[in-house]
């Protein structure tokens, strides 16, 4: 398997960040090695789908967004209190850390000492949010390398995402770090 010969690289990242778009079975074994080898793991779980219930266990942080979090938990997520719930029943599953990102509410962050809401930055008028999910956890990812908490990553990746849906486009759509720290610095 591919991740096995990507196992010395994996092994000298910070942070391994995958999602849906790959086999199942392929990204629980990469959110096992990684793990394994001391790597912090982020589960993007996008497209939502249904999981086995051992790949929680290998996820350092999981990411979903209201549905997917309501398919992964059963859960309706409409507000900041059902976001709480569904966190709660991903960490009942295995997951160390459950942020549920909320689109202009933010996101819920959730785990056995924290529970904080991250209001979402606003960047201005909002033209596309397809990417915004990828944005976010870029910069979620970002923010863990460099050590910060999961409050401040989420913040962190908050920006990315708010500067991401002021621009059409997915990839095109991804602002530079200055972008973000401008930003960041700008928003109390």
């Amino acid at each position: 398997m591919e991740i096995d010969q990507a196992r010395s690289r994996i092994s000298e990242s910070s942070v391994f960040l995958t999602q849906l778009e790959l086999q199942i079975p392929a990204v629980e074994h990469g959110l096992r090695v990684a793990h394994q080898l001391g790597v912090i793991t982020i589960l993007n779980p996008a497209p939502g789908l249904a999981l086995p219930p051992t790949i929680f266990a290998h996820c350092d942080y999981i990411t979903p967004n209201e549905s997917e979090a309501a398919i992964l938990t059963g859960i309706a997520v409409a507000n900041i209190a059902d976001a709480e719930r569904a966190a709660d029943a991903l960490l009942a599953r295995g997951a160390r850390n459950a942020v549920i990102t909320l689109g202009a509410q933010g996101a819920l962050v959730k785990n056995s000492h924290i529970k904080a809401h991250v209001p979402a930055i606003d960047a201005g008028r909002v033209v596309e949010t397809t990417g915004a999910g990828d944005a976010f956890n870029g910069g979620f990812a970002i923010a863990l390398s460099e050590g910060k908490d999961i409050v401040a990553a989420t913040r962190f990746g908050c920006a990315v995402a708010g500067i991401s849906v002021t621009r059409p486009g997915t990839s095109l759509s991804m602002p530079s770090r200055a972008e973000v720290d401008d930003l960041l610095a700008r928003t109390p």
